[in-house]
């Protein structure tokens, strides 16, 4: 059979993959997601040394009173709220971009060698004295995240094999450079530690307005490029027969990754596994539609990162737990059942 036969019979299964019957469903699900996100961002901002009743928490938000709760719910609780949500969504979307991209369902965004250029640079610029502050941290994760998922997909842009392979490569060499600088400047160590650890806390305070516009920029950029990729998902034999630009798309969707992760990994440090996780848990309701995945993994992540962030001002008495160690918790056990489903050669 040839190639455009093969196409004409695949288009219709990428079709039939979202039926009008099960579009209510779907849409059903999307509501009851975005329902339970607005819940859980609630109790979220309620949780703490501080306890907050959710009653109170609509209170601040909307009928401001300037109470101490109130106080703590505009200033520090809400802010900290809305990062998750951003930082969520943004790895969430990354990780299903590059597991359609890679056609690797154990892929996620660290694979570009975004957070190891993030830490690389901010290890520099300690070295050189330029990333004092938060402000200084931010600049130095964003520039490194976006030169090194550059270089990777100039490398690997002909291949998705060729990608993983580039990224696991240069993530190896940068984490051992910024080691070896770590350990001869005491001070840079120091710097560096505190990003390291990926955590919420008192990032709020950091200059977001950048960051934050340029996830929600990325997130929409995803949305308009899900139907092709949809297409590309079929391969790229029949991505090219049904006449979509297969190199324009991957470089699209690689700036989208590479921005998204690099923005979040920069406010936030490195959260590993919910690129991951996402992904898999919303795979079968999304019923291999692209932009069905994008969409539920939009809800989904956010909803991940705050249940985690809870976790983490609870599960000790004396202090918070990185929401990254949460994470981490949540994602080996993940990790091995996604493993034991795909096999060892999805690796």
């Amino acid at each position: 059979m040839t190639v455009a036969g093969r196409a004409s019979e695949a288009a219709p299964t990428g079709r039939e993959a979202a039926p009008a019957e099960r579009g209510v469903p779907r849409i059903g699900l999307l509501v009851g997601g975005l329902v339970l996100l607005a819940a859980v961002a609630v109790i979220s901002i309620g949780v703490g040394a501080r306890s907050v009743p959710p009653a109170e928490v609509v209170r601040a938000l909307f009928d401001f009173q300037g109470t101490d709760d109130h106080v703590v719910v505009r200033d520090v609780r809400a802010p900290r709220a809305l990062l998750a949500i951003a930082v969520g969504a943004a790895l969430a979307v990354a990780g299903a971009l590059i597991q359609t991209l890679a056609r690797n369902p154990l892929a996620e965004p660290g694979i570009l060698g975004v957070t190891a250029g993030a830490g690389f640079a901010i290890t520099i610029g300690s070295a050189l004295g330029l990333a004092g502050g938060q402000a200084g941290e931010l600049g130095f994760a964003v520039t490194g995240s976006v030169l090194a998922a550059l270089l990777v997909a100039a490398v690997g842009r002909h291949s998705p094999l060729r990608l993983v392979l580039a990224g696991v490569a240069l993530t190896a060499v940068l984490n051992g450079v910024a080691l070896g600088l770590r350990l001869m400047l005491p001070d840079v160590f120091d710097t560096y530690r505190f990003w390291s650890v990926g955590s919420l806390a008192a990032r709020e305070q950091a200059p977001l307005a950048l960051p934050l516009t340029a996830i929600v920029l990325c997130l929409a950029g995803a949305l308009l490029l899900s139907r092709a990729l949809n297409v590309l998902s079929l391969g790229e034999s029949v991505a090219h027969t049904l006449g979509a630009g297969v190199a324009r798309v991957r470089f699209a969707a690689l700036v989208l990754i590479t921005v998204l992760s690099g923005a979040a990994t920069a406010v936030a440090g490195p959260i590993l596994f919910v690129g991951l996780i996402v992904p898999h848990l919303v795979r079968k309701p999304a019923g291999g539609s692209v932009p069905w995945l994008i969409l539920y993994t939009m809800v989904l992540g956010p909803i991940l990162l705050l249940v985690a962030d809870m976790g983490s001002r609870v599960l000790l008495p004396t202090g918070e737990v990185p929401v990254a160690i949460v994470t981490a918790f949540l994602g080996g056990p993940m990790l091995i059942w996604a493993v034991r489903r795909h096999g060892a050669g999805a690796l």
